[in-house]
């Protein structure tokens, strides 16, 4: 699997809109796991969301996951998800 990619700060002034968007979802990874994980981690298993939508409540997270998946693969976009030992030793 590819790990979240890291951006240098020099290059964000310039971006555009979508560039942001796009280096919102290369930049984070999100964790899978059972309800009750998602739960304690106050649903910032999705961080990929949390990211693109910083101001929307945590608990819609989930909602929102399975449509910004499809369209990252629509694109041909990496949607870094894994379970949570996966994304805690990527680290």
């Amino acid at each position: 699997t590819e790990d979240a990619e890291t951006f240098e700060e020099d290059h964000t002034p310039t971006e555009t809109r979508a560039q942001w968007y796009l280096r919102q979802i290369r930049g984070s990874s999100n964790f899978s796991g059972a309800e009750w994980l998602h739960i304690l981690s106050g649903n910032l298993s999705h961080q990929i969301e949390h990211h693109l939508f910083p101001d929307m409540p945590a608990n819609r997270y989930a909602e929102v996951a399975p449509k910004v998946k499809a369209l990252c693969q629509a694109y041909g976009v990496h949607y870094n998800e894994a379970n949570f030992t996966q994304q805690f030793w990527s680290v």
